[in-house]
């Protein structure tokens, strides 16, 4: 699916719609599950941040504001992103917040049942702001002259854990991982640096410019202690 970006004239009553959609699926479910809506409702109002499409909030802030112990926050948060409601960007080591995204497409399909409970005017603009499903690009093969047809590309791409960090990548930005990471292969994870292998000179030039960030981000969530990541073609 396309990633949705709320920008233009229609962004704020768009957003609105998606408070809205949060708070009636909650309403729906249960006790529990209304409870978590609720707090996610009031965090995304007060503190996502629509112009990056993230929420970067403190446990001790998230805490104060839902009136709760910070071992509450991380068993919401852990329900949440267990849920794919929120989808972790980068995790919070060395000091750092960790950062989240809203799942357009998930809170679309929870939330879709009970539009019609709103009225059919917010089921109308719902089901027209719905993520259009991609056209199909063609698909590009890298030969990678000198390796044996059993090379270590196709066991590379998808070995634990860098197969998780790329199937994370995929969830979070489909269409970059389509173009720049899919080609990426693990070659060695040693003091705190993960090194990668692109299909090209270009590929790792580009990465490393205008994506290392986002990369690195997710691949904490899966390598404990890493510090940098090199692309090499």
């Amino acid at each position: 699916m396309k990633t949705k970006r709320f920008t233009g004239p229609a962004a704020g009553s768009q957003k609105y719609d998606l408070l809205t959609a949060l708070a009636v699926a909650g309403l729906s479910g249960s006790p529990g599950f209304q409870t978590s809506m609720l707090r996610l409702v009031a965090l995304v109002t007060a503190r996502y941040n629509w112009a990056r499409d993230e929420l970067t909030v403190g446990q001790r802030e998230m805490a104060r504001m839902w009136s709760v112990d910070e071992r509450t926050v991380k068993r919401e948060i852990k329900r949440l992103t267990t849920a794919k409601i929120l989808l972790q960007l980068r995790p919070g080591v060395r000091g750092r917040v960790a950062a989240y995204r809203l799942n357009i497409d998930e809170i679309h399909r929870l939330s879709a049942p009970v539009w019609d409970r709103v009225g059919p005017d917010f089921s109308d603009r719902m089901a027209k702001a719905q993520p259009e499903p991609e056209a199909p690009l063609p698909k590009v093969v890298h030969v990678a002259f000198g390796q044996s047809a059993g090379g270590s590309e196709g066991q590379g791409a998808r070995a634990e854990p860098w197969g998780r960090v790329l199937a994370r990548l995929a969830e979070l930005e489909p269409n970059l991982h389509r173009n720049w990471f899919g080609g990426l292969t693990c070659l060695e994870d040693t003091g705190g640096v993960l090194r990668l292998r692109a299909p090209s000179a270009f590929v790792a030039q580009y990465v490393q410019t205008h994506h290392l960030r986002l990369v690195l981000g997710t691949a904490q969530l899966e390598f404990p202690g890493l510090r940098r990541i090199e692309i090499e073609a």
